[in-house]
């Protein structure tokens, strides 16, 4: 919740939150923390009342909608039923991304000249050969 704020503007709204209430400050506090826990203990309590309407384990983060339906009214063979025309344009995707993947690293490892260890020697087997130099017509 306070992820983006620094120290100064969290202490900046102590203070102000001092200057608003002030000594009144410490009651705003425990009103507040007593919000939460009456919250909390209403929702724990609406969710033990449904699962015991409709005789399953329910959780909080179950009350979502597509949870609530993918977990209590879909059966195993309905969830697949559902999944299997998504799972084979998956496969195949993963398959082309797998073998691409695969082609660049080959092309990688051919052109990254100081794994494969030397550089080419000329015909006499002496110094290593110069890179050739594209020249001005190659390049127009």
């Amino acid at each position: 919740m306070f992820e983006n704020l620094n120290w100064w503007e969290i202490g900046a709204l102590l203070l102000l939150a001092l200057l608003i209430f002030g000594d009144r400050l410490p009651a705003v506090i425990s009103d507040g923390l007593r919000m939460v826990r009456n919250l909390r203990t209403m929702a724990n309590n609406a969710t033990t009342d449904l699962s015991r309407e409709l005789g399953t384990d329910i959780q909080l983060e179950d009350l979502h909608p597509k949870a609530f339906i993918r977990k209590h009214l879909l059966s195993e063979e309905d969830e697949q039923a559902i999944r299997k025309p998504l799972q084979g344009v998956y496969d195949n995707l993963r398959a082309d991304v797998t073998s691409v993947h695969n082609e660049l690293k080959d092309v990688a490892s051919a052109a990254d000249l100081r794994k494969g260890g030397s550089r080419p020697t000329t015909a006499t087997g002496g110094a290593p050969a110069p890179a050739p130099r594209p020249s001005y017509d190659d390049a127009t």
